[in-house]
C-alpha cells in the first residue's frame, strides 16, 4: 500500500514524538540514526510537531552550553499517546524505518 504524502508526514511526527517520549531517540542525531531519515527531515519533523498541538521542548543539559540536552514531550494535545506507543512498530513498518522493538531504549 502506498501512503500518501499527508498520511506519511502524519505518521513520521507520531513516530519521532514516540521515539521522544520514549527515551529512544532524544536529540536530532538520535531521530536520524533510529529512523535513517535525513537531518534536515528530522528537524523539520520536529517543528512540525506543533502543528499536532504535540508539546515538544529542549531541555539544555545544566552546565552544558551550545545545545547539548534532549528534546522532551510535554503534552501530547489531543493525540493518545497510548495508540501511538501500541501502535510505534506499524507506524515504522509503514514508514519503512527500523521496528523500535529491534533496538533497546
Amino acid at each position: 500500500m502506498t501512503l500518501s504524502k499527508t498520511r506519511t508526514s502524519f505518521y513520521r511526527r507520531l513516530f519521532v514524538a514516540y521515539l521522544i517520549d520514549s527515551g529512544r531517540a532524544t536529540s536530532v542525531p538520535a531521530v536520524v540514526e533510529a529512523t535513517g531519515m535525513p537531518r534536515r527531515t528530522a528537524q523539520d519533523t520536529l517543528t512540525a510537531l506543533a502543528e499536532l498541538d504535540i508539546l515538544c521542548a529542549f531541555e539544555q543539559t545544566q552546565g552544558e552550553r551550545h545545545h547539548i540536552g534532549r528534546y522532551v514531550i510535554r503534552d501530547w494535545g489531543p493525540i493518545d499517546a497510548q495508540w501511538v506507543a501500541a501502535n510505534a512498530t506499524s507506524l515504522a513498518t509503514a514508514l519503512g524505518y527500523p521496528r523500535p522493538d529491534d533496538a533497546s531504549p
